[in-house]
Parts: C-alpha cells; sequence; structure tokens
C-alpha cells in the first residue's frame, strides 16, 4: 500500500521544521556560540540584551534604542553587528541593474547626473544616473562584503 498524501506532507513538514530548528539559535544560546556552531548566516536577528554592551561600544548607543534599531548576522563564524540610521541599511545590498522607479525618474529629469536615493533606495549598491532618459548604474555606492552586505555598515564582535 503506497502513502496518502496526508503522510507525504506530515513527513515533509516535519523534515522542514527540523531542519528550521537546526539553522535557528537555540533559546539560551548566545550570538557567539550561535555563530560559532552555523558560521554563516545572512538572516538579520534582533540584537539581544547581551549585545547592549558591544553596541554601544561600537556604535556609541545604548540601552533600548541600541536593541531597537541593531541586528547581528553570522560571517565566518563571527557576529557582526549593524545599527540601522539614516542611509545605513543592514540588509544585503540589491545589485540590480534594472530600476523602474529610477528609469520614471529619468523621463522627467533626462540629463540628471544623479538620481537620489528616495528613488533608487538606500539599499542599491549603486550610484545611478540618466542616460537618454534611461536610469543607468555607475560606480559601486559602497564596499560590499564577501556575502554581499554594505561592509562599512556591519562590525564585527570581538
Amino acid at each position: 500500500m503506497s502513502p496518502s498524501p496526508y503522510d507525504i506532507r506530515f513527513i515533509l513538514a516535519l523534515i522542514a521544521g527540523l531542519f528550521c530548528a537546526a539553522a535557528s539559535p537555540k533559546a539560551a544560546e548566545t550570538p557567539r556560540r550561535y555563530c560559532a556552531r552555523v558560521v554563516n548566516d545572512d538572516q538579520l536577528r534582533p540584537a539581544v540584551a547581551a549585545l547592549a554592551a558591544p553596541l554601544q561600544h561600537i556604535f556609541g548607543i545604548d540601552g533600548k534604542y541600541a536593541l531597537e534599531t541593531s541586528y547581528y548576522r553570522c560571517a565566518g563564524g563571527h557576529v557582526m553587528l549593524c545599527t540601522v540610521g539614516a542611509n545605513l541599511p543592514c540588509g544585503k545590498a540589491n545589485l540590480s541593474k534594472d530600476m523602474p522607479p529610477a528609469d520614471a525618474w529619468c523621463r522627467s529629469n533626462p540629463g540628471s547626473d544623479f538620481i537620489p536615493m528616495y528613488v533608487t533606495g538606500h539599499d542599491t549598491a549603486y550610484v545611478w544616473r540618466c542616460v537618454g532618459g534611461k536610469a543607468a548604474p555607475g560606480e559601486m555606492s559602497g564596499g560590499l562584503d564577501a556575502r554581499g552586505f554594505f561592509a562599512d555598515n556591519w562590525k564585527a564582535l570581538n
């Protein structure tokens, strides 16, 4: 007798649940231990209380604000910290060279030698300009780390 579709779905859900549980921090696990265990994890995780002192030391912010605006991730087995700010994205850089909102900007501003970040988004990896009424990516707007994040925005927890 072959397994029913219900049995197969149950087995797949169980496997997926086990995978997710293995790839996320355990309740009592510190960020350092978690990163040492998983080595690389690009998911932005909210800063936990154990990171309050390092956030204050590295970024000069403290208290509730520091924990509410900061994230950690794992790179090479190390804890990496980022605090969101004006023009300081913590997510991966947008590497797309197709930018429809910027194309619309260029149709209205065909000779513009720059396109504002409120049009392109603060996560774009490029400095954009208009060429012939179409958006064109130029130089990289900042250095990226090996995992595709803006390197200057992330600091290693020592």
